[in-house]
């Protein structure tokens, strides 16, 4: 995507060969008009799946997960990765490590939100190692829902995480594949892109 691509060139910051920050525009400060082109993006991607719901996972996959959830005109729910007092034992829960906090985190979704036969998009703003695709992931099939797919703002595709994802079978669409991010500069990998009007 083009449009993220640019975000990502013009206002993100390479803190080092693993690290790219993008609190100005997506997981801090959000850019309105960016989410909403996503929304649209993974809208046009997936929409031969018949989305029921689109899932991420608290914070940063919110905005582009609403965003999407607009576009196909479904409810969104976000994963917790504190359990809340609301939150009974009737919960779907998965142990997902973050590359980013350096943390483990067991997130929950309740029972209500995802039904059997649900056709389930997960959204998420990063794609380092892929412990939280996967943990969404075990939460929709432990459900007896379907992964529809997994679409991704940015994608590390220096680190394993897409290769896992695709390796258990799950669709993976992401927005933008950063290649490198040696020498303090992002690199994009090379594919052929779409352009719209």
């Amino acid at each position: 995507m083009r449009l993220l691509k640019d975000k990502i060139k013009t206002d993100g910051i390479v803190l080092n060969e693993n690290v790219l920050k993008v609190d100005s525009f997506i997981n801090h400060q959000m850019d309105p008009k960016l989410m909403k082109e996503i929304g649209k993006e993974f809208a046009r991607l997936f929409k031969e799946e018949e989305i029921t719901k689109v899932l991420t996972i608290e914070s940063s996959g919110i905005a582009p997960a609403i965003m999407t959830g607009l576009e196909f005109d479904v409810p969104v729910i976000f994963a917790r990765k504190r359990k809340s007092l609301t939150l009974t034992s009737d919960v779907y829960t998965a142990k997902v490590y973050s590359f980013t906090k350096q943390e483990t985190n067991e997130i929950t979704v309740s029972h209500k939100y995802i039904e059997e036969g649900d056709n389930v998009l997960i959204v998420d703003d990063f794609l380092a190692n892929g412990q939280a695709a996967i943990g969404l992931a075990k939460m929709v099939e432990q459900a007896g829902a379907n992964v529809s797919g997994i679409g991704i703002l940015i994608e590390k595709s220096f680190q394993p995480g897409a290769e896992e994802i695709r390796k258990q079978g799950y669709r993976l669409e992401s927005l933008a594949r950063v290649k490198s991010l040696a020498g303090g500069k992002v690199q994009f990998v090379e594919t052929k892109e779409t352009v719209y009007q």
